[in-house]
């Protein structure tokens, strides 16, 4: 048997490709891309300038927009500014009134005491009187006005001081009840751990009775069992030795 021919025929892939003629494209080719038709410069100019009017008109709505909006927020701002303005003003002209009446009230009030001091010293001994009794009821009017305020302030340390009294009471009441209970709960936990000491020891006492007494016990019965041992062996020995003697009379 010879060995069998596995050579193939060598085919040159550029000939066969040339011997199958062109291709038929399905799409465009690279010539097709390179031919297309292209803008001149001028249509060119032309498109970028109607791109340009384009965001122009974009950008002058926007610039009118803003414009209104500025309007708009200057006539708002206008208007908090002038409402705060006209406030301050009213503040100002509350804080001069009182200024002014708190100037009017001392200068009357010294006039009062310089005319006082006049008339005592120039006037009859009625006008000086009638000028001490008005100075005197101001005076008393005075004195009760302190002692009524004196008196309130009084009050309310009087209805607080109570109050604070019977908080603190109540406090030192919880505490002591807390230390009442915490005594019962110690006294509760000794008597337990003392009961179970005691039972612990009892039945420590009961097993070591009950031990001893399965020791002695025991012991008995192993005794019992020698006993019965030594007195059967007594009389099998007992038995060989009769039967030896009768062998031996026969």
């Amino acid at each position: 048997m010879g060995k069998r021919d596995n050579r193939v025929a060598y085919i040159n892939p550029i000939a066969a490709a040339r011997a199958r003629g062109p291709v038929q494209n399905s799409g465009p080719t690279i010539q097709d891309y390179l031919s297309r038709p292209r803008p001149t410069w001028e249509e060119l100019k032309e498109q970028l300038e109607k791109k340009k009017k384009g965001s122009r008109a974009l950008a002058d709505f926007e610039d009118k927009m803003n414009e209104k909006w500025r309007k708009e927020l200057a006539k708002n701002r206008e208007k908090l500014l002038g409402g705060s303005d006209k406030d301050k003003e009213k503040d100002k002209k509350t804080t001069d009134k009182e200024k002014e009446e708190k100037r009017d009230k001392k200068e009357k009030k010294k006039k009062e005491k310089k005319k006082f001091n006049r008339h005592s010293s120039s006037s009859s001994s009625s006008s000086s009187s009638d000028s001490s009794s008005s100075s005197s009821s101001e005076f008393d009017d005075e004195d009760e006005k302190k002692s009524m305020k004196k008196k309130r302030k009084r009050k309310k340390t009087s209805t607080r001081r109570p109050s604070e009294s019977s908080e603190e009471e109540s406090d030192a009441e919880s505490k002591k009840r807390k230390r009442m209970k915490e005594e019962v709960d110690k006294d509760k936990d000794e008597k337990a751990r003392r009961k179970k000491r005691k039972a612990e020891r009892s039945h420590k006492d009961s097993s070591s009775e009950w031990s001893a007494d399965s020791d002695g016990e025991e012991m008995d019965k192993s005794k019992k069992k020698r006993k019965k041992k030594h007195k059967k062996h007594g009389r099998k020995k007992k038995k060989k030795t009769a039967s030896q003697s009768d062998s031996e009379l026969d």
